[in-house]
């Protein structure tokens, strides 16, 4: 007796149709028309058919792919969980339409300490120096000298204290560099290591420049004057910035600012007011260049740190009564 379908029609016999019990099979006229698919396995590498597995294969179709997250109600209450959700935390998109922020320019107390509140520092040793009588003024300038006199009877004091006084005042051009210069800095790289990078140039520079007065004097080519000359400013610190921001720049803006900065500093070498110190600001430049491998090191730590996702909250420990 032929087998009966719920609507009627009987099945007609076949190997392939009862084993499958879906469809019946369909003869060589129909196959070459179009109505089925061949079979075989050359039609199963070209990717036009697959044979049908054991278990639920056979009686359906394949179980869709699972989703690649989930809403779930964890106990901290964030929602979504999953890779997906993982990689959305730790690259949250830009808000759309967000305009520039031009104030990023100047310092904050929290988003650059260390330039924020050295230039508080600045600014009081500036009104000291406008205020006060010059006399006491003369005198703080020259017990504060880097000169050679000072570094051989105590260097660490005298390097420390001459970074904290503006030659020739806020009115000086090093003195909005500093403000824009390690502003940029700082935030591209924290502020210890501005602050490095800073007194590197600070210290290298000036001991560069008076270390050949030093010898200069004792062979005889310098009177002896020389060994108290005055010395004391940020100018070495901010060229060394300026040579390592430079580092961080893309190349249309990098270059720029070396040629145009560069260009400066020959020309007040060239002017011969104050050859060694002209001399030290060229050095603190070119410091600042040879830091550009650390400073891009250090670049892309501060981008990873604050790419990294937050740490989960510890579970409440439960304390036992």
């Amino acid at each position: 007796m032929t087998p009966v379908r719920g609507g009627g029609e009987a099945d007609p016999p076949g190997p392939r149709a009862e084993r499958a019990g879906l469809a019946e099979p369909l003869g060589p006229g129909a196959e070459q028309a179009g109505l089925a698919g061949p079979s075989g396995p050359g039609v199963e590498r070209a990717g036009l058919s697959r044979p049908l597995g054991s278990g639920a294969e056979q009686a359906g179709s394949p179980e869709p792919p699972k989703p690649a997250y989930r809403w779930a109600e964890p106990s901290d209450g964030r929602g979504w969980s999953g890779p997906v959700a993982s990689s959305r935390r730790a690259c949250p998109a830009p808000a759309p339409g967000s305009l520039p922020r031009p104030w990023r320019l100047l310092p904050t107390p929290t988003g650059t300490p260390f330039t924020f509140w050295y230039l508080a520092v600045l600014l009081l040793t500036s009104l000291i120096t406008e205020y006060a009588d010059p006399a006491v003024v003369h005198a703080l300038h020259q017990g504060f000298s880097t000169d050679v006199a000072h570094l051989v009877g105590a260097p660490v004091p005298v390097l420390v204290a001459s970074a904290l006084w503006i030659a020739g005042g806020v009115a000086s051009p090093y003195a909005l560099g500093f403000v824009l210069v390690l502003t940029a800095l700082e935030r591209r790289i924290g502020g210890r290591c501005t602050a490095v990078v800073f007194l590197l140039g600070h210290v290298l520079a000036t001991l560069a420049t008076e270390i050949p007065v030093g010898v200069s004097v004792l062979a005889g080519g310098l009177p002896g004057s020389s060994l108290h000359r005055l010395d004391y400013g940020i100018s070495f610190g901010v060229a060394a910035s300026v040579g390592a921001l430079a580092g961080l720049l893309p190349w249309w803006s990098r270059w720029p600012l070396l040629l145009a900065f560069g260009w400066m500093l020959v020309d007040d070498l060239m002017a011969f007011m104050d050859p060694m110190t002209n001399w030290g600001h060229l050095i603190a430049l070119a410091i600042g260049i040879t830091t550009w491998p650390v400073v891009r090191r250090w670049r892309r730590a501060a981008v990873t740190r604050a790419a990294a996702p937050p740490p989960d909250p510890a579970p409440p420990v439960k304390v036992p009564a």
